[in-house]
């Protein structure tokens, strides 16, 4: 099976070649990362120890931020490997100072994953979420190297469950230790005889809470909202934003909007001001004036500006996942998504609780905005769901370290 296996990982490498080849830039960025590799992953000085973190993408790493923060400042005998498998997290992280080496993870073989243990002196290993690579958890537990998973989520219905999955699964005993997300998640890899777990929770929680605990201040944001309330649609789609428009050109004079594209590219840009009478840019706007838009045409801030929000749309329902909510629900802000929000926990459980609401079509989504600027009882109800909501859910940092010390000390 691992032969199979790794043919597969193969063909995935030349497609992404392929694709690469044709002009697709993120392909493009994949493979040039990965270009003379072992020219810079290998440990300067081989009587360094190091602990290796591995995430996806940007969500990952920012899940895995706080424990990175919290090995450095309890452990500074180890060094800090930081590898990502998607340019979309490399590009925007790979000056992150507090790393002592930032890479792209190693296509998943076995030849990859032996010449990479062969080149540090690895601690510990700590794979973010859902990970897994499988040739290189082989290799890992071949070499006696200790493997964690941190925030890991998993469900009955993946890949590993199903009745040709037993080889996969059989992966999962090769792991020293899981924190799990939730009890669903510990649950499984308790029927399968598993208790080397705690459950500790998203530790991406702890980071967005200290984001808002430190939120950045945008005065040219804050004239231009002044006595309104504001509304964000935060990372939109098309899908999205094409259920906007109507609310944004007809809401009440004393509500202003703020929309943050996931795309800022200028072609896209400039189709969402086709669709708007009244708005202005981010990148030169006068605050002074009170459009009824402000579209932000520019990375970096969203998470910090829903500090604003009274309440807040969350983009990408209707395409592939929302995504993130917990940047909006850390400061008291109720949201509402699309349909396409069952794989996210923190999404299902504020729908439950009525904190969260997701629509299907723009009928929907107007009936909840206006409920939200209308009904203040139902507002103030929401937005404490989401206050009680993030206060329970803090603190996944210090019980993954609690238990992190006893392996690391």
């Amino acid at each position: 099976m691992r032969i199979l296996y790794t043919f597969f990982i193969r063909c995935y490498s030349f497609f992404i070649h392929l694709a690469a080849s044709l002009g697709n830039k993120k392909a493009k960025l994949w493979c040039e990362g990965r270009k003379n590799q072992w020219d810079k992953l290998k440990s300067p000085n081989p009587n360094d120890k190091w602990i290796w973190m591995h995430v996806s993408s940007l969500g990952e790493f920012e899940q895995g931020l706080p424990v990175m923060e919290a090995i450095k400042r309890e452990y500074p005998q180890y060094k800090l490997l930081l590898t990502f498998f998607s340019p979309s997290g490399y590009e925007v992280k790979k000056n992150f100072p507090l790393a002592d080496m930032i890479a792209y993870m190693p296509v998943d073989t076995v030849t990859n994953a032996r010449h990479l243990v062969r080149n540090f002196n690895f601690k510990a290993v700590i794979f973010v979420k859902y990970e897994f690579w499988f040739n290189h958890i082989k290799v890992l537990k071949d070499r006696h190297i200790p493997l964690y998973y941190i925030s890991t989520v998993l469900r009955p219905n993946q890949y590993f469950f199903k009745p040709w999955g037993r080889w996969f699964r059989k992966h999962f005993y090769k792991v020293k230790y899981f924190f799990t997300q939730n009890n669903e998640t510990a649950n499984l890899l308790y029927k399968m005889g598993i208790d080397n777990l705690t459950v500790a929770g998203d530790t991406r929680f702890d980071r967005v809470y200290e984001i808002a605990q430190q939120a950045q201040r945008f005065p040219d944001i804050e004239e231009y909202i002044g006595d309104r309330h504001c509304i964000i649609a935060g990372s939109s789609w098309p899908s999205d934003e094409r259920i906007l428009y109507d609310f944004i050109e007809n809401m009440p004079s004393n509500y202003c909007f703020i929309m943050v594209p996931h795309d800022i590219s200028d072609s896209h840009v400039k189709q969402i001001e086709s669709h708007l009478k009244d708005y202005q840019l981010y990148t030169n706007f006068d605050p002074s004036i009170k459009s009824k838009a402000l579209i932000i045409n520019k990375i970096g801030i969203l998470s910090k500006i829903y500090r604003y929000a009274r309440f807040a749309y969350i983009g990408a329902g209707f395409y592939d996942g929302i995504h993130n909510i917990q940047e909006a629900i850390v400061f008291d802000v109720p949201v509402v998504f699309g349909p396409k929000y069952h794989e996210f926990e923190e999404a299902v459980d504020l729908v439950n609780k009525k904190g969260a609401f997701a629509i299907n079509n723009q009928k929907e989504l107007e009936d909840v905005f206006y409920k939200f600027i209308n009904d203040e009882a139902f507002y103030d109800k929401s937005a404490k769901i989401c206050h009680d909501y993030v206060a329970q859910k803090i603190g996944a940092t210090e019980k993954t370290m609690r238990v992190l010390e006893g392996f690391l000390g």
